[in-house]
């Protein structure tokens, strides 16, 4: 199973004019704020290339492709994409995973896989259990947890492929990890920097995103259903 943590990223130029210290940490808050509780919205979904690094070549999709009622309240069906274009066919990987908010994976309900030609798999529930606790390792549910941890860096104007945008540049200093968070973004990151010189940016977006999973999953091989 590909590495899903998604990383994080390099400065662009266009630095935006100094705005004070203290508005910038205002700023942080607010965006960190509206990110964590960011309502799930069915349709959304970016696409992110990386270049550089381990993952030199690898692109990503994050998508919001359907809704389904967990014990009366409304969970969601978030999916990854991951692709490694050096392995060919096999190199795709689909995750779908149910939760409610994309910072609380920890509450997954629910897991779907799909691996190049392979059929789809959902996954028992003691997996679904133990694979919560690494959702974490996805950089949008990373990021809703560890927002607040990061430094502010300043505003800057940031070109992509997907366009250019007014993004807030931040660090985290453990994680040796640089993020460009723009707030008018559904998936708020824009680009990525990570320690290994990797980078990664927001090539495309929009609010159309459908399952890549047609097939009906079938239940993991060995585990009871």
């Amino acid at each position: 199973m590909p590495r899903l943590k998604l990383f994080a990223l390099l400065t662009l130029l266009c630095a935006a004019p100094a705005t004070p210290a203290s508005l910038v940490a205002q700023d942080k808050t607010q965006l960190c704020n509206d990110v964590q509780h960011r309502p799930m919205r069915v349709g959304q979904w970016a696409s992110y290339a990386w270049a550089g690094g381990r993952t030199d070549g690898a692109t990503m999709r994050m998508a919001i492709v359907g809704t389904e009622p967990v014990e009366g309240s409304p969970y969601y069906w978030y999916e990854i994409t991951f692709t490694d274009r050096s392995k060919g066919a096999s190199g795709k990987t689909i995750v779908q995973v149910l939760i409610p908010g994309l910072d609380q994976a920890t509450a997954m309900r629910g897991m779907i896989m799909k691996s190049g030609a392979e059929p789809a798999m959902r996954m028992p529930e003691e997996m679904v259990r133990m694979m919560g606790g690494r959702m974490g390792e996805n950089f949008a549910t990373e990021f809703a947890r560890k927002c607040q941890e990061m430094d502010v860096v300043g505003w800057e104007q940031v070109t992509v492929p997907a366009g250019s945008f007014r993004a807030l540049h931040m660090r985290h200093a453990a994680d040796q990890t640089d993020a460009w968070i723009a707030p008018d973004l559904y998936f708020a990151l824009l680009r990525a920097k990570l320690k290994d010189g990797s980078t990664m940016e927001l090539t495309g977006r929009g609010a159309d995103a459908k399952s890549s999973i047609t097939e009906t999953p079938v239940a993991m091989p060995g585990m009871p259903r």
